[in-house]
């Protein structure tokens, strides 16, 4: 048994071992976001909005008071007439 070509093929596989990575440098990496004016301008509407009262307080206080003291009064004509006119409108009928 030859020894010597068992030690010249470990001597090939020992060289590859030998071979080392090197480190690379940590590269800090971090996501970025750009928010476009378009969408600076939603945020601005939408905080506006949110703001707001869903109610109309100067068109419905004067109603709310004509109630408390009894004197508001519907023409069932008119009420008649805008509900006809409304049916009309979503429907496409108009006349």
């Amino acid at each position: 048994m030859r020894i010597e070509a068992y030690t010249q093929v470990q001597q090939l596989y020992n060289t590859k071992k030998t071979a080392k990575t090197t480190k690379t440098q940590n590269v800090s990496s971090y996501d970025k976001i750009q928010i476009s004016s378009i969408g600076k301008d939603f945020q601005i509407a939408k905080a506006a909005v949110n703001t707001g009262s869903d109610i109309r307080e100067d068109v419905t206080a004067p109603i709310k008071a004509s109630i408390k003291n009894g004197t508001y009064n519907v023409s069932g004509e008119s009420f008649a007439e805008k509900l006809l006119q409304e049916y009309e409108a979503r429907s496409g009928l108009q006349a």
